[in-house]
């Protein structure tokens, strides 16, 4: 209900802000509760509803929430005939922890650790040694990546005791820094199309007696971002990624478990002046910030020195009813980036960092006229984002 005219606005309290499952039910809690389910040493099975199974494989599809399957029956037959499986047969979700965007879900779930220990919490954010934003997609500028994330990947834990591990992606992905710090260990296997990325990751799960297998597919996403998902560039790929599902679903050697899951989901963004807040253009969110972090839905401000209070101040009174605007500490407390926030990670979050809750985003359409134009955009902590499946078939 709209606040009366005499009245100032009320910002949205932040324990309202849903936080994300980190240690029972998150993206990150997946891969240790497998690889314990194979008594690779160090492990626990951080997700309950699971059983073990001696081969098992992760099929990513980059943006598929677990809210884009329940609303497309009709074009993801398979998939959605899934969902009464995902989560060990519950019927739930799994949390893609904050924010809920490509770099930090698949450092989440290849390293087996929230945001706050492995340190890619978001998009874009400030490197403390350097006072630059990074961008941790596109590892640009180039920072050393073992620096950056120095964990090791539940993957090459897995390898050397014993496990054959593999990861079966898009050539292009090989000598990614980011494939480096999140998914190494064992093979990569790249392959062009997704029909043989499926036949390959059937493959190599039979190879061994104990197995981990990775796959992934993009354009779910990619298609998504540009014409959103309600268009029929997004539903074709749908249409087509259940086909991947079913082909590799169909050909798991005995002893499996496939889990079916994503990175984060996706909304639509109407393409008008209240939907979409340009930061470029608005001296208000402007004034006392240094440098502009994160992405539309979940942004990361980095103030100048001295004016982190009143930027927070501001961001909240003007955003606060349709953002969660918290301080650092703030958001840290709250636990949006995990229980544990290393020393090295602390200076990336932003000191202010707000999450969408409304339909709208705050672009910068000078700065980042690409990010402006995307019609579908995920990063914040609304279920449409949040949720991701982990639909499971056994043979």
């Amino acid at each position: 209900m709209a606040q009366p005219a005499w009245q100032d606005p009320v910002p949205l309290a932040l324990d309202t802000a849903p936080v994300p499952e980190y240690g029972s039910g998150s993206l990150a809690d997946l891969l240790p509760t497998l690889v314990a389910g194979q008594e690779v040493p160090g492990f626990t099975a951080a997700i309950p509803e699971l059983t073990p199974a001696d081969r098992n494989c992760v099929f990513l599809i980059d943006g598929l929430g677990w809210e884009q399957i329940k609303a497309h029956p009709d074009e993801a037959p398979f998939l959605h005939s899934l969902l009464p499986t995902s989560r060990g047969g519950t019927g739930r979700p799994l949390t893609a922890g904050f924010p809920s965007t490509t770099a930090t879900s698949l450092a989440s779930v290849g390293t087996g650790l929230p945001p706050g220990e492995h340190g890619l919490p978001g998009y874009t954010v400030r490197d403390p040694g350097t006072g630059a934003l990074m961008n941790q997609l596109r590892w640009k500028p180039w920072t050393e990546p073992k620096v950056w994330q120095p964990h090791p990947t539940v993957f090459q834990l897995a390898d050397a005791a014993g496990v054959r591990t593999a990861q079966v992606s898009a050539p292009m992905f090989e000598q990614t820094p980011l494939t480096k710090v999140a998914l190494s260990g064992g093979s990569f296997l790249g392959r062009l199309s997704g029909e043989e990325r499926m036949d390959v990751a059937a493959q190599r799960l039979a190879a061994g007696d104990r197995s981990l297998v990775y796959t992934y597919y993009s354009e779910v996403d990619g298609k998504g971002h540009r014409f959103g998902t309600d268009s029929d560039a997004w539903r074709g790929q749908l249409m087509y990624v259940d086909g991947l599902a079913r082909r590799l679903a169909e050909q798991l050697p005995p002893r499996s478990a496939l889990y079916i899951t994503a990175d984060h989901g996706m909304i639509d963004i109407p393409f008008d002046e209240r939907s979409r807040i340009d930061f470029d253009e608005d001296w208000e969110l402007s004034a006392g910030v240094a440098l502009l972090g994160g992405e539309g839905r979940a942004r990361h401000v980095y103030a100048v020195p001295g004016a982190q209070d009143d930027v927070r101040a501001v961001w909240r009174e003007v955003l606060g009813e349709q953002f969660w605007v918290a301080s650092r500490d703030e958001a840290v407390a709250a636990g949006w980036f995990g229980p544990v926030i290393d020393e090295r990670v602390h200076g990336r979050i932003g000191d202010v960092v707000a999450a969408a809750h409304d339909d709208v985003i705050i672009t910068a359409s000078v700065k980042e006229p690409h990010e402006s134009a995307m019609a579908g955009v995920h990063g914040s902590l609304t279920p449409v984002e949040q949720l991701v499946p982990l639909l499971e078939v056994r043979s």
